[in-house]
């Protein structure tokens, strides 16, 4: 989710060239402004982060991978308790709930302090989600020429929390133009102000906390489950893989503000959620198949409301007052149905054209209504392997080339 840059040569090109996505040079240097006191530097982060990875490489292969899934399962279950207690903390003090807090917070306390196996957690899953790529033939980006069974890069992720992200869409249509990491120490006051100012020059703006970033090694959110941190893992390695591709490349100018292309964006997005999400469910089946993790069990019970449905629904309407130029009423209308859905049990803090520009690119999710998504799926279905399907997609340069792809 969120930037995917991959390399560290790719990331400079983007900081380099990330000014000239903005419409105007005006535009830009005020949204600068507004984003310097709080701007989280990739490159920084990664040059002391890439140093501790080196040691890793050199001693790779030395984890059992199957002796380490209890070390995970115990891992994600402290993950899920101390999640749940910090809800349960939440609730009281803001005093929609009740409770014995000081207990809560002893037992959050200690148990904060028992999780220390974030970088043995690590290891194992990564090289879990190495070999299962290795199964499928997944080594690296260029083995039609390099016939070597390594993969490249090293996959590699930090359970840590990434940098939230400030997401900008045009108010006249949904379209993700900017994309800035904002540090992860800000709080709700702090990014209710970022977003005011930003939509003082015209615009809709966001900051989404994504569940990861392809920095290098990439960033996973560790307060996730452990089949969404499988996924999360495998789909930032995903973005590297794919950046030295066509699709990918493409992707890479137009995170960069190059070459525009929304439906590139889509593709590149969708086709790393759609083969991460494959191969966290091998894993997963493997390895943790008596865990019940809940990756993607969070929609409400016990009722008949259709949270997808309702989505897509909102996402057509949206479209059509935009066609109209009737923004205004669009942006009406997805306060309503913000309120709407809050009363329904799904919290959404903000609804508006970047909150749509953000999710909207995976075409497999509820906020899409691209029929990208769909293309992809079949094109799947047709294919004779996962390997061929990743490929065959990687190598495409437009929408047109997926249409013409489809049996």
């Amino acid at each position: 989710m969120g930037i995917k840059i991959i390399t560290l040569v790719s990331l400079l090109l983007v900081c380099l060239l990330g000014g000239s996505c903005a419409p105007t040079q005006s535009f830009d240097k005020q949204l600068s402004s507004i984003v310097k006191p709080h701007h989280f530097s990739i490159a920084k982060w990664e040059s002391r982060a890439i140093l501790h990875q080196v040691g890793q490489w050199i001693w790779d292969g030395s984890e059992k991978i199957d002796d380490g899934v209890d070390d995970v399962i115990e891992y994600f279950s402290l993950v899920k308790r101390i999640n749940t207690l910090e809800s349960k903390i939440k609730a009281i003090n803001n005093g929609s709930s009740y409770g014995d807090l000081a207990s809560l917070e002893l037992e959050l306390n200690g148990l904060q302090q028992q999780i220390a196996l974030a970088g043995v957690v690590e290891r194992i899953i990564k090289n879990q989600i190495r070999d299962t790529l290795a199964e499928q033939g997944i080594f690296h980006p260029i083995d039609k020429y390099l016939r070597l069974k390594i993969s490249f890069p090293p996959l590699t992720f930090k359970l840590e929390k990434p940098p939230y992200l400030l997401v900008v869409s045009p108010r006249d249509r949904i379209e993700s133009m900017r994309e800035i990491t904002l540090q992860q120490s800000i709080n709700m006051e702090e990014i209710v102000d970022i977003e005011a100012k930003v939509d003082e020059l015209g615009v809709s703006s966001l900051v989404v906390e994504p569940g990861g970033i392809a920095t290098y090694p990439s960033l996973v959110t560790s307060d996730a489950s452990l089949r969404f941190t499988i996924d999360a893992a495998t789909e930032e390695w995903l973005h590297q893989y794919l950046v030295v591709k066509p699709l990918g490349f493409l992707y890479l100018l137009d995170l960069a503000g190059v070459s525009r292309n929304y439906e590139i964006a889509t593709m590149n997005e969708t086709l790393a959620s759609m083969v991460s999400k494959e191969i966290g469910s091998i894993v997963c089946e493997r390895y943790y198949s008596g865990y019940e993790n809940g990756a993607y069990q969070n929609q409400a019970t016990g009722s008949e409301f259709d949270f997808h449905r309702e989505m897509r629904e909102i996402r057509k309407a949206v479209d059509e007052y935009l066609a109209e130029g009737e923004i205004r009423q669009a942006e009406e209308f997805m306060e309503q149905k913000r309120q709407y859905l809050v009363s329904m049990g799904y919290y959404i803090r903000k609804l508006n054209q970047a909150y749509f520009a953000f999710h909207g690119t995976y075409a497999d999710s509820p906020t899409s209504i691209s029929p990208i998504g769909i293309e992809l799926k079949e094109l799947r279905n047709q294919s004779a392997s996962l390997k061929d399907f990743l490929d065959t997609v990687a190598a495409m340069t437009s929408r047109e080339e997926l249409r013409q792809s489809i049996k």
